[in-house]
């Protein structure tokens, strides 16, 4: 009855597809099988072994030995940890058959776009979903350019087996498994290992763009709040002011953390929203510009805020409630985890709130400016009635009007409403209208 379930998920909802060639995360062959590798006691074991092969010598190679740490419960000695990037069906149906996934959690893992979440199906498998973010530093904004770029890691750990499935051009496990394989009593814990080490690479992520988005809720703020003067040299988004922004397509070589993040963009970036052809800040093209600033930087704290908040709960409860898959060691990681991530929750909030408010601050400037020019217009306006005024009383062409014959009128008119356009220019200026 599962089997004919699993089929019936995969035909109604997936379709095969053919298989991205180009793509650097693919093999030569085409495979989307990035990595492959078994491990045992902390070490990983040599040869590349197909999927099959490799759980089958997890499982056969010897009896099961308590685990340190985990109250004496027994776990197998090795584990196999295969790496996937966005498998088409036909790749991945073997692997599901083999490991007896679920057929939901499967089609799930197989379509990207799914909410961040961490599921158990049975007593011995979780299906975490974890969104990765980037952040993307262009020139130019437009309408249709992003600040935040996401992309999807899904993964199935068992007792003896991790299974990653990554989407999108960005986040590579490659850093997190070689620094995790550096970390060999760490690795001892089996999948639950991987499992932290996934979630850790996915918040310092977050982390890294929350704060490469307060740099650039700091840039506008400053150009919502602060007087410029005409003319000014265009300002950005981002850290350009801090790094050279010719190194923003400049590869990084280094193996910490903070190089992994320059690898995925995160330094040496000029910002997106490059302010050329403005007027100053007091230009009508400036407090536009200003606002819809702000307004994209909000629809990018939206996609942050879709990332983080739905994870913040479950990874709380995988950190603190017992579980087969999860000793109690690895749980102390991940309750670390969690509260960086419950750091960026309330940094995402905060952020919303403060984006809200610049954002009736640069409307209400916008009203205020809007406000000045009709003051000024109905100044010239004032101005400019009293000699239409006049030159139309006495262009009715009358025959009885005494000023017509009087031959210092002509002078007379011309010199009174010089003198009190002059009047009310002076009195319009010393008002602030003009």
């Amino acid at each position: 009855m599962i089997r004919t379930l699993r089929t019936a998920v995969r035909i109604g909802r997936r379709r095969p597809r053919g298989v991205d060639l180009s793509h650097p995360a693919r093999s030569p062959l085409g495979s989307a099988v990035v990595n492959c590798a078994v491990y045992r006691d902390g070490q990983r074991q040599q040869g590349n072994l197909p999927a099959a092969d490799a759980i089958r010598r997890v499982r056969e190679d010897r009896p099961a030995v308590p685990a340190q740490g985990s109250g004496g419960r027994s776990r197998p000695p090795g584990f196999v940890w295969i790496g996937l990037h966005e498998p088409a069906y036909e790749e991945f149906a073997d692997v599901a058959e083999l490991f007896g996934l679920h057929p939901l959690a499967v089609a799930n893992a197989l379509q990207a776009h799914q909410r961040p979440k961490v599921e158990r199906y049975a007593a011995d498998t979780l299906f975490a979903v974890f969104k990765t973010v980037r952040y993307v530093g262009n020139d130019r904004s437009t309408a249709t350019s992003e600040i935040v770029e996401t992309g999807e890691i899904m993964a199935f750990v068992g007792p003896d087996f991790v299974i990653t499935i990554r989407h999108g051009g960005h986040g590579s496990l490659g850093p997190v498994r070689e620094e995790l394989e550096a970390r060999a009593e760490l690795l001892t814990h089996g999948p639950a290992a991987v499992l932290y080490a996934i979630a850790d690479h996915v918040v310092d992520d977050y982390l890294a763009v929350t704060d490469a988005v307060q740099d650039d809720i700091d840039a506008v703020e400053s150009e919502v709040f602060a007087p410029a003067p005409q003319g000014r040299a265009p300002r950005r988004f981002g850290r350009a002011g801090r790094s050279d922004p010719s190194a923003s397509s400049a590869p990084s070589d280094g193996s910490d953390r903070s190089v992994r993040f320059a690898r995925s963009g995160h330094t040496g970036r000029a910002g997106r929203a490059g302010r050329t052809g403005r007027t100053g800040r007091t230009g009508r093209t400036g407090r536009t510009d200003e606002v819809e600033r702000i307004y994209q930087l909000k629809r990018e704290l939206l996609e942050l805020k879709r990332a983080v908040a739905p994870l913040e709960r479950p990874l709380h409860a995988l950190a603190t409630q017992p579980s087969r898959l999860v000793d109690e060691d690895v749980r102390a990681y991940l309750r670390h985890v969690a509260d960086r991530l419950t750091r960026v929750a309330e940094q995402v909030t905060s952020f919303d709130d403060l984006l809200n408010s610049i954002l009736q601050a640069g409307l209400a400037q916008v009203t205020v400016a809007q406000n000045e020019d009709l003051r000024r217009i109905s100044a010239w306006v004032a101005i400019i009635a009293v000699p239409t005024m006049v030159c139309g009383l006495y262009g009715m062409n009358f025959d009885h009007m005494p000023e017509l014959g009087w031959s210092f009128g002509y002078p007379a008119t011309l010199a009174s409403l010089v003198a009190v356009c002059l009047l009310l220019h002076r009195a319009f200026r010393r008002s602030g209208w003009l």
